[in-house]
């Protein structure tokens, strides 16, 4: 596989909507009905490409991976359970097209938004993922996440991951 990385444009809003949902319903045929299982629109992707960073992967000019970066502090996120930073980055959903999974496409998307993160001077990316069979957990601890936190939210059970860059471990403040 030949994979290229690279931010999503408003071309790219339909595809990124069909790969989010066919990835929740895979989740939802392996695991059941949760919070993965909503269907996305290219609309909801739309407004994502306006305030937040869409990375994408591609196979050729097959789309098989995105991957969505935000400065804005997610909901689910308590801030106190990580390390204090100036800058964070929030990694707020991630989706790999079910045909390619287990094939290197959500490394090869998180070592994307490590350099988005490097090149935008941000001090560390922040993500919660499901505490549950259907979570990525074991997934972002291979990619070098530390786990900082277990919490309960709206009866959701979440782990909190942060990832440091140079920067963020050198200058700490409170966010």
């Amino acid at each position: 596989m030949r994979l290229s990385c690279g931010v999503a444009t408003e071309a790219d809003a339909e595809a990124v909507a069909a790969l989010r949902t066919a990835a929740a319903e895979q989740l939802t045929v392996k695991y059941g009905r949760g919070h993965w299982s909503s269907a996305v629109t290219s609309r909801s992707v739309s407004r994502d490409l306006q305030v937040c960073t869409v990375l994408i992967a591609r196979n050729g000019p097959n789309l098989v991976g995105t991957l969505t970066l935000t400065k804005k502090k997610p909901w689910a996120i308590d801030a106190a359970y990580f390390t204090p930073v100036r800058r964070p980055l929030y990694l707020v959903s991630m989706a790999v097209d079910p045909v390619h999974q287990r094939g290197g496409v959500g490394r090869h998307l998180v070592e994307a938004a490590k350099e988005t993160a490097r090149l935008l001077q941000f001090d560390g990316i922040r993500l919660d993922a499901y505490d549950a069979p259907a979570g990525a957990g074991g997934f972002y601890l291979k990619c070098a996440f530390r786990e900082v936190g277990r919490v309960i939210y709206r009866n959701i059970p979440l782990i909190y991951f942060e990832f440091l860059l140079p920067s963020g471990r050198e200058e700490r403040s409170s966010s």
